[in-house]
């Protein structure tokens, strides 16, 4: 019985809608719903927001581009400055007169610039790796030659050529030494 006044309800509603049109000499039109009416709107409402999430992607991609780059670019720029000042150490020392009376000074003013130099290195994460006296590591060195030690057991390290060195965690460059192996009878 609900079923059949619903129907008379929509019926009467419809005949109400068609006598106003033919009254006003139109013909009937549908009148969106709520629903589709909202429903219609959030669509609008969400493709407005994805036009807006893809253009702030693709800004954030043209950032994080130039970012790159200008790292790339200037990447070294905080060690570059910090080595001029070590630089400028040098060509002091290379201007300087020597002399047998100060040969002793100049040789101490170069070492503490090779400790100057160092330091600055190891503030920028560039690290040397100790080796001499350690065992060979194939990882981190070259063995250019052997030779027969009392100091050191067989497979340490006797002498470095050029030291390895790290750059934070990564080998930067292996180092080049020379391995003990026993004495020959």
């Amino acid at each position: 019985m609900a079923g059949e006044n619903e129907d008379v309800k929509n019926k009467a509603v419809k005949e109400d809608v068609e006598d106003g049109a033919s009254r006003n000499n139109e013909t009937p039109q549908e009148v969106p719903s709520e629903t589709e009416l909202s429903l219609e709107e959030r669509f609008a409402s969400m493709e407005k927001e994805y036009l807006y999430l893809r253009a702030e992607l693709e800004n954030v991609k043209r950032q994080n581009f130039k970012e790159r780059s200008q790292l790339l670019k200037y990447g070294a720029e905080r060690l570059a400055r910090d080595l001029l000042e070590t630089l400028d150490v040098f060509r002091t020392a290379f201007l300087s007169e020597i002399s047998a009376d100060n040969f002793q000074d100049f040789v101490k003013g170069v070492e503490m610039t090779s400790q100057s130099l160092k330091n600055t290195l190891e503030k920028h994460g560039i690290i040397e790796m100790e080796c001499v006296g350690q065992p060979f590591d194939p990882n981190t060195q070259e063995a250019l030659s052997s030779e027969p030690s009392d100091q050191y057991p067989e497979g340490y390290v006797t002498q470095v050529f050029k030291a390895p060195y790290k750059y934070h965690d990564k080998l930067l460059r292996p180092g080049q030494v020379i391995v003990s192996r026993p004495k020959s009878e």
